[in-house]
């Protein structure tokens, strides 16, 4: 096993998961996490469960960095952002501190992307949540209205349609607003999309799909979301749920290969920088970045083989997408290129949808209602998504 100093950025998911993966396999070797948030272990998928359920942003930590640092022996370096890598000398700077590592692992994850500006006056209105801190903060916004709050979701992706679900479930007034005809349009296809919007819409969630956002204004107390053809949502915070792009520049600055999908690593997660490895949302391991709960799981306990001193290539099965949204449970193994045709059976929200290639192979599915309990038999049947 390696003895050489191992330094993870990143204290999301990927972060702890491979640091939890390592302590298995090597209780030993010496390991620093830094994290530019507060470091705390949570799970990111339940962010979008804790209105419906009632939960303050502490009860959706399992341990705070003190904790995690002790429970793993680690130092915790928390509210850290490392400016730039070396890779010949392997140093990180933070400042003016030159902070030497033997290995490195990215998990850097990825950032909120917004399309449009966001005015000055509509500070702290305009939100985005991608971790804990992110939580709090619009938990605390919610919570100082001292009433339902009016939330306009723009977006209708994966994370936009379960705050929706989660947000009206919790009493909240919302509107979900998306360019595209239905919602979650990169795992359904529309049929299934619209299925989603109608239960949305029968529980009191506002659809504004179909059009695009012009802009973002200050009314008063009120944020005013401007459409496309001159139409205006008013409410008391924005969530902003506009996708997600790696954080590379880090690794781009310091010259390792990258690109909008990622960092490029081979199956050991190798970037091309001797010594530096990548894992999570802001990796693209070979042509592929899945950011899903299952891939980045696989990633971390593969890597830490590695990092161990048995290099292990990760693989990634047929491993569907499981969709909060209760309002209309939604599963989805989306196809990696454009099917021949979609085959669509059921009825009302209860349907199935087979994407088949031209010799009629099952290359991904989409189920709705009723129907997600096909998912194990289908994924049996549908290609690895990294094999």
């Amino acid at each position: 096993m390696s003895a050489a100093p191992l330094t993870i950025l990143g204290s999301g998911m990927a972060g702890l998961g491979l640091l939890r993966q390592l302590r298995a396999l090597d209780a030993e070797r010496p390991v620093t996490l830094i994290t530019a948030d507060g470091g705390d272990d949570y799970s990111k998928p339940l962010l979008s469960t804790g209105f419906a359920k009632g939960l303050a942003p502490e009860r959706l930590a399992a341990r705070d960095a003190l904790a995690v640092a002790d429970s793993l022996d680690a130092v915790v370096r928390t509210h850290t952002r490392v400016e730039a890598i070396d890779p010949e000398r392997r140093t990180l700077r933070i400042g003016e501190e030159r902070l030497p590592f033997g290995e490195l692992v990215l998990a850097t994850g990825a950032a909120p992307v917004s399309p449009f500006g966001v005015p000055e006056a509509l500070a702290g209105r305009v939100m985005a949540v991608n971790d804990l801190d992110d939580y709090r903060a619009f938990h605390a916004a919610v919570a100082a209205l001292g009433r339902p709050a009016r939330v306009a979701i723009i977006g209708a992706g994966l994370v936009g349609c379960e705050f929706a679900n989660d947000l009206v479930a919790g009493g909240h007034r919302v509107s979900l607003i998306a360019p595209e005809a239905a919602p979650l349009p990169r795992l359904l296809p529309e049929p299934l999309g619209r299925a989603l919007a109608e239960a949305f819409a029968e529980a009191g969630v506002a659809l504004r799909l179909g059009v695009g956002v012009a802009g973002l204004e200050a009314e008063g107390s009120e944020a005013r979301v401007r459409l496309e053809g001159g139409e205006g949502v008013a409410a008391d915070l924005v969530l902003l749920a506009t996708g997600l792009a790696p954080r590379t520049a880090l690794a781009e600055a310091a010259g390792l290969a990258a690109s909008a999908a990622g960092i490029h690593v081979d199956r050991t997660l190798a970037t091309s920088a001797p010594g530096i490895f990548a894992l999570g949302d802001v990796a693209c391991v070979e042509g592929v970045n899945a950011m899903y709960v299952q891939p980045l799981q696989a990633s971390a306990r593969a890597l830490a083989r590695t990092l161990a001193g048995s290099p292990t290539p990760v693989r990634y099965g047929a491993w569907p997408v499981l969709v909060k949204t209760p309002l209309l449970p939604v599963v989805a193994l989306p196809p990696r290129r454009e099917p021949a045709r979609w085959r669509i059976e059921g009825e009302a929200g209860d349907l199935t949808a087979l994407a088949e290639a031209e010799d009629g192979r099952l290359i991904g599915f989409a189920l709705t209602g009723a129907c997600v309990r096909r998912k194990v038999e289908l994924a049996r049947a549908a290609p690895a998504l990294l094999g």
